[in-house]
This record gives structure tokens, sequence and C-alpha cells, in this order.
């Protein structure tokens, strides 16, 4: 199911539109056989979506995808080309592991309440290829499906990952703008999911340090708190520089994530330590399991 051709279709006649016009809107369900479905819910007392399914004119998936849209939880059906599979909370909503990081989305949410400057967290890690990155993204993904106006910032300026994970140009990214090199204009929400806007690492630079240490990043931190209601900041692995202790105090919290049989964990301690020194509030830590 389409769900562009939903969004364009379906919001323009009822603010909280019908299983069956999505189903319709989206082309899984033929107009003409509306009326059957009907004839089979009252027959049998159940959901339209489960009458259709019962009629074998749409699956289960299409259905359940309908439902997210009628909510406004934006879910994407598998095989969408829009964003990288390992989007999970897009793609698996009902999966353990998704459900772990609702966990940690609901640890965020209640610490915020408590400390509103707590709205704009880096996630460090020690070593590369430990899930910064991957934890980043789906856990930008799960606050924007709170409808929170939610902001990733990828400044991995050395191995960026975001613009992969989300399909996106790196021209025109957060080192064209530290840079100043005339993108100044608003991050516009990403394609696939209303509320969520991605600023990508872009070009990589040959002076990435040099480029996180200039004021113009506290300057887009500071947009960014005035402009989204969440900003989670992707960093690079603690063991190639102190980019990742610079944006984290920049930042002012942080979320330290270790992966299970990999990472090492007197490096970890040592990279909380080192971030609680240069006076980063360490939320907490994050061990993944994968």
């Amino acid at each position: 199911m389409d769900m562009k051709r939903i969004s364009r279709a379906g919001a323009g006649r009822l603010a909280f539109p019908h299983v069956g016009e999505l189903l319709v809107s989206g082309g899984v369900l033929p107009a003409d056989a509306v009326g059957r479905v009907m004839a089979r819910q009252r027959e049998l007392g159940i959901p339209f979506g489960e009458a259709a399914v019962d009629l074998g004119l749409v699956t289960r998936a299409d259905v359940l995808l309908a439902l997210a849209h009628q909510f406004d939880y934006p879910v994407l059906p598998v095989g969408d080309q829009g964003v990288s599979p390992e989007l999970v909370a897009a793609f698996e909503p009902n999966s353990e592991r998704v459900e772990a990081l609702r966990q940690l989305r609901s640890q965020l949410v209640l610490r915020r309440a408590a400390n509103p400057q707590l709205n704009t967290v880096a996630v460090v890690g020690a070593g590369r290829s430990e899930g910064r990155s991957w934890l980043a993204a789906n856990l930008a993904v799960l606050f924007s499906q709170l409808g929170e106006r939610t902001l990733l910032i990828d400044c991995d300026l050395r191995f960026p990952r975001q613009q992969s994970l989300f399909r996106l140009a790196p021209a025109g990214g957060l080192a064209s703008r530290l840079a100043e090199r005339g993108e100044k204009g608003a991050i516009l929400p990403h394609p696939r999911f209303a509320h969520l806007s991605v600023l990508q690492a872009g070009i990589v630079p040959p002076n990435p340090q040099e480029l996180l240490a200039r004021p113009a990043f506290g300057a887009q931190l500071a947009v960014a708190r005035d402009s989204f209601q969440m900003t989670l900041v992707d960093t690079p692995a603690a063991e190639i520089g102190a980019d990742a202790q610079l944006v984290a105090a920049t930042c002012g919290s942080a979320v330290v994530v270790a992966r299970r049989h990999a990472s090492s964990q007197p490096r970890v301690a040592r990279l909380a330590a080192s971030l609680r020194e240069a006076g980063v509030n360490v939320i907490g830590g994050v061990l993944l399991d994968f």
C-alpha cells in the first residue's frame, strides 16, 4: 500500500478517514468492492478491515497500515524503498526490540518532564559498529510516532550513516551549514515521517572536529531547541577522536551505547567518566544485544 497516496487522498475530505476510504485511496481495495465488504461487515458483525480480509480482497498488513495512518501513527510497509530496512521502528512496530526501544523512549520522556533541558540528547559510544547510529535513528522515529516535532542531527562528519538510513542526498547537510556555505533554511520533515526532520552530515569534510567546535554548531542546537520538541544527535565513535565529547558537551546530555560481545567495558566506563568530567549529564546507558 502506498502511504504517500493515502496521505494525499485520505486527508482531503475527513479529519479521521474511514479505513475503507484509506484502503481505496491506497489502491489496494477496488472502489466497487466496498459494498461487498460492508455487506460482509454487517453479516458477521466485524470491523470493515476484517471483513475485507475475510473476503480475500486485502491483506492483514494492508489493514494494519491503514489503521496506522488513521491514528496518525507513521509506520511503513515492508519493501518501502524510502528508508533503510534498519529502521525497525517504522517497519516492525510490534517486534520485541522495538518494544524495548519504546521503554527507552519512555525513560527519556520522564527525564525530560523533570528537566526540560533534556530535550537535546547526544547518542555516544566508544567504538565503531556498536549501534549508535541505529539507536539514534530508531529513537527519532519513535519520538515522531508520539506526534512530537523531532529532529535527528548526524554529527558524525567522519563516517556518517543517517543519510544512508533515511535515503537522503549528502548535499546541503550539517557540514555545509557549519562551514557557512549558504545552507541556512529550515530543515524540512522527511518525506516518510511528517513529524521527523533529519539533518544529514553532508559531504565528509577534511576538518570535522574544527567544524563542530565552531560557534555555528552551538547556534544550530539553539535553533533546534526552540523549533523541535526533541532533538537526537548522532556522534562519531569516541575511539577515533574527541568529536563525540565535544558534541555531547554542546548538547548538555548524552546516552552511552554499548553492544554485547563487542564493546569493551573499561573503554565504555572511561567514556562515561570523561563525559561527566566535561559537565555532560549522562542520562544512562544502553546495551544492545544484536
